[in-house]
């Protein structure tokens, strides 16, 4: 008996290791029950079309910042021409001022030397040319260049043509005569010299 029942024991000793080894692969792999699959999916879903809210969302953000951006751009581009053309028409404005100043004493020193020309007495004549003179440095200081003399061709970009005359012995186009000099700042006239035009 003794024997049978160590053998009883032997068996049932090697069933049960086997028995548990069966039980705990069921228990590992339990199905989710249906409710759980239900709420998986949904909370899958919410997180999906939260995610796609999200994206929306970063692509409007980057949307606006690109479009700001090109907006500081385009503004800071007409802040630049705004300053160049405001600094460009402050130096015109000063040109233009300094240049009314000076045509506006051109009539004087055209007078002084008229009379230096028809002066009675050599003292006067030479006070009148040391004026002229004078007056002379001081344009030339000042950046101003006389224009218009006669043999040279005429240029309508300088020149401002009075009178014309038929002469054989000058050139076709040419200066003939100066009735009253020109005067110019750089590229800037100040005043056309009026002249007589040959041919």
């Amino acid at each position: 008996m003794d024997d049978e029942n160590k053998n009883e024991d032997e068996i049932k000793e090697e069933k049960d290791p086997d028995d548990k080894k069966e039980e705990k692969p069921e228990t590992e792999s339990e199905e989710l029950s249906s409710k759980d699959k239900k709420n998986l999916k949904k909370h899958v879903k919410e997180l999906e079309a939260k995610l796609e809210k999200a994206e929306k969302e970063a692509k409007k953000a980057t949307d606006a910042l690109s479009e700001a951006n090109d907006k500081y751009l385009r503004m800071l581009a007409e802040f630049d021409n705004y300053k160049k053309r405001t600094a460009k028409e402050g130096e015109a404005k000063y040109a233009n001022a300094y240049c009314d100043a000076v045509e506006a004493l051109l009539p004087v020193f055209d007078n002084i030397e008229r009379a230096a020309e028809y002066a009675s007495d050599e003292q006067s004549k030479n006070g009148l040319l040391l004026i002229i003179s004078n007056f002379k440095d001081v344009l030339s200081k000042m950046g101003i260049t006389q224009i218009g003399e006669p043999g040279e061709e005429f240029n309508a970009d300088i020149h401002s043509a009075v009178m014309h005359v038929e002469d054989e012995s000058l050139g076709e186009n040419t200066v003939a005569e100066v009735f009253q000099k020109g005067y110019k700042k750089g590229d800037k006239i100040i005043r056309y010299a009026a002249v007589k035009v040959a041919n």
